[in-house]
């Protein structure tokens, strides 16, 4: 197979995989992911040659850095638009969620978003991504080892901001023999 081949075959392949691992770490701009994701598979057919037999990994870590790039553009324009002062609240359009509007599950979601940004993506790589701990290692760029040590680090950070927002309900599953 040609290197042309190799990228169709990936694309076809793992287009929503990529696509689905962008959207959830852009939650809530949705607009950026279709950008994203054209910006992974332009460096991805740039790149082609490098393409390794199993490019999933290695699409992630593209995806990774296009991410790192996309948030810096975000922080940028909206550090703009704040000087400027035409943001929603200076016109009186900011909502607040009402108390039922909660989705469930928001604790854990919000006992991750406490992690720092190395432990929660190593965290997703595994429980979105579903890779095992030698494809997390390629799309981090470390060794088996270092990725290994790293989730569980993670875990246990993850662990203790869950115990720390909810201290009854892990003290009871640790009674039942569930922690």
């Amino acid at each position: 197979m040609s290197n042309d081949d190799d990228f169709a075959a990936a694309y076809r392949e793992h287009y929503w995989a990529v696509s689905r691992y962008v959207a959830r770490r852009l939650d809530g701009r949705p607009s950026e992911v279709e950008e994203v994701v054209a910006e992974v598979f332009t460096v991805a057919w740039r790149r082609r040659a490098d393409l390794p037999p199993a490019p999933l990994p290695w699409l992630y870590g593209v995806a990774r850095n296009c991410l790192a790039n996309a948030v810096r553009g975000h922080g940028r324009r909206r550090r703009l638009v704040d000087r400027l002062g035409n943001d929603d609240t200076a016109h009186g359009r900011h909502i607040e969620a009402g108390p039922d509007a909660e989705t469930p599950g928001a604790w854990v979601h919000e006992a991750l978003a406490r992690l720092s940004p190395a432990d929660q993506e190593v965290l997703r790589l595994t429980a979105w991504e579903e890779l095992g701990i030698e494809e997390v290692a390629v799309v981090l760029g470390c060794g088996r080892r270092a990725a290994s040590m790293r989730l569980h680090r993670a875990r246990r950070r993850l662990r203790a901001e869950i115990d720390r927002m909810c201290p009854t309900t892990t003290a009871a599953l640790k009674e039942n023999g569930h922690g």
